[in-house]
Order: structure tokens, then sequence, then C-alpha cells
């Protein structure tokens, strides 16, 4: 596992770094209006949109308390004093800024792109999501990271906001390539040792794992640590229902072998199963304290992306 990191004064030496292939400015116009919000109080370093978990400061009007002996004065509401003969504190919540983790996916069933010819795939839709999204988190002044999960950790970026920061994540998630193995389970243990500031923690994987409660054992470890931990579920519209033909071979992406058979004969069997798969993922996300997604490639990233801020600030 690398985790990269970057002096200030390697940064400056560099050029100007190339845009993204997966970064279109020109269509995020379309969500320029759209902020990703928290929903749970956060920590963060400085002041800025979203609500800290820390009371006092000059932030949003919380609530009132009794007046200590010795507290400052000018936190005193006199109004209330004069009207009431009780003297009581105003609180206030502070405001602070964002830290946001992208974890992405990059085992081998994420290069699912089915049978269309030129069609994207699983990780190629979740690169160009993940761009425009770390780019709108920066551009309104907080921080984010990248994490690449697939046999294990394989590298992490910690939040961060400048622009040579975003534009390193840029590079890293242009240049992500899938790998036969899935422990996505080892590889979010590992990020959560990693990580030590509590934030948003994003998780963009398809889930196709032997054992589902091995990611969410090690989800549950950033829930109990007080995250936000939001689990978005990639689904390629092909993986849903099985092609109508005579006869297919299919072809397992994580070294699974070559199964030759007549879709017709199983397709009921397997709607069933993989209709349970997404059941149990959804109902392990919620009642583990996550936000659950399901979020098809059949729908471009921009209207996924879209629906999902506005939900977030609805």
């Amino acid at each position: 596992m690398r985790e990269r990191g970057y002096s200030m004064a390697t940064l400056a030496a560099q050029s100007a770094p190339v845009q993204s292939r997966f970064l279109d400015l020109k269509a995020l116009t379309s969500l320029s209006h759209l902020r990703f919000a928290t929903r749970r109080q956060i920590e963060g370093a400085y002041s800025g949109r979203h609500r800290s978990r820390q009371k006092g400061g000059a932030g949003e009007f919380a609530d009132y308390r009794e007046y200590v002996e010795g507290e400052d004065l000018r936190r005193l509401d006199w109004k209330v004093l004069a009207r009431t003969g009780r003297a009581y504190t105003k609180i206030f919540q502070d405001e602070t800024n964002l830290l946001c983790t992208l974890a992405i996916d990059a085992s081998g069933s994420m290069d699912f792109r089915g049978l269309a010819p030129n069609a994207g795939s699983k990780l190629e839709y979740v690169q160009y999501l993940s761009t425009a999204l770390s780019h709108m988190i920066v551009t309104q002044q907080d921080q984010v990271g990248v994490a690449v999960l697939a046999d294990g950790l394989q590298e992490v970026i910690p939040p961060a906001g400048t622009s040579l920061h975003l534009a390193r994540l840029h590079e890293l998630i242009a240049g992500i390539n899938t790998k036969p193995a899935t422990r996505l389970g080892d590889g979010l243990l590992d990020l959560f040792s990693r990580l030590t500031r509590r934030g948003v923690l994003l998780v963009l994987s398809d889930f196709l794992v032997d054992n589902l409660e091995e990611p969410f054992a090690a989800l549950r470890l950033f829930r109990h640590r007080r995250w936000e931990v939001v689990v978005l579920h990639i689904v390629h519209p092909e993986e849903e229902r099985l092609p109508s033909a005579l006869a297919c071979r299919f072809e397992g992406l994580e070294n699974d072998g070559r199964v030759d058979a007549s879709p017709a004969e199983v397709a009921r069997l397997y709607e069933a199963r993989f209709n349970e798969h997404v059941t149990a993922l959804r109902e392990l996300a919620l009642a583990t304290g996550c936000e659950y997604h399901r979020v098809s490639t059949a729908i471009p990233y921009l209207q996924t992306l879209g629906s999902f801020l506005v939900e977030r600030t609805g």
C-alpha cells in the first residue's frame, strides 16, 4: 500500500497538471448551485459552512445554558436577564469544514462493462463520478481524499483542499486499474487505522464479495468513531438480469473460471440471488447506521450526482 505525500517545494517545482479526462468542467456548471452537505455534526480544521461538534464561538445560535461565574459576559443574554432576572449564556453552533474520503473499489468485478460495444465499465463510471464530486467538494472550500481498495488498501491520499492536491487526486483516480482479488473488508480496516480525523466516508463499490459481513464489520468501526458513512452501491443494468440468448459463456472477473450455460435455464434463480444480495446489502448498511444509495450505471453520472446532492441538502 502506498500513501502519497507531496512537499510544498516539490509541488511548486512541478508544472501545472493536465486536466483529467474524467473531469468535464462545462458539464459541471449545471450543478454549480449544489453543495455536498453533511447530515451530521462534523469535525474540521477551520471555519466553514458545516455544523461542528464543538459549541461556543461565533457560529449559528444553538441553545441557552445557565450562566456560570467567570464566563465571558459578552455571551450573556442581557435581554433575557432583564426580562426574567436569571442569567443565561448563549451557545453557538460553530461551523467548520467538511473532511470527506472517497473509498473506491478497484476489484476485478468493477471492470464489468456489459455486452454493448464501447460500453464503459463500472469502474469508469465511478471515475467520472468521484472526479466530479471531489472537484465540487474542493470548490466549496472543503477537503477531500481518496482511497483505492482491491486486494486490501492499494493507495490513499488523505483529505486536503488545495488545487494542487485536487490535481493529484484526479491523477490517482484516472490511473486506477482493477485487480483480480477482492479484500474489501481488509482494505477498509487498514483505511480506518490511517484516518485519524473523523468526517464523511463514501464507499463506491459493487460489493460483490464472498462475505458481506467483512466490509461492514470495518464500517461499524467508522460509525463507532462517529464517522458519517455513505454506501454508493454501483450496479450495471446487465447484472440485474441475464441476457436473452440460447447459450452463453460466463467468465469470472476475479479468477472465478468459466461457466457455459443457457441463460433461460438459470435466469430465474440468478435474478432471485441477485435481489437477495441487494436486499442483504441494503439491510446491512442501514443496520450499521450507513446511508445507502443504489447507483445504476445506466443513469448518466451527472444526473446521479445531482440527485444525490439534492437529496442530502433537502
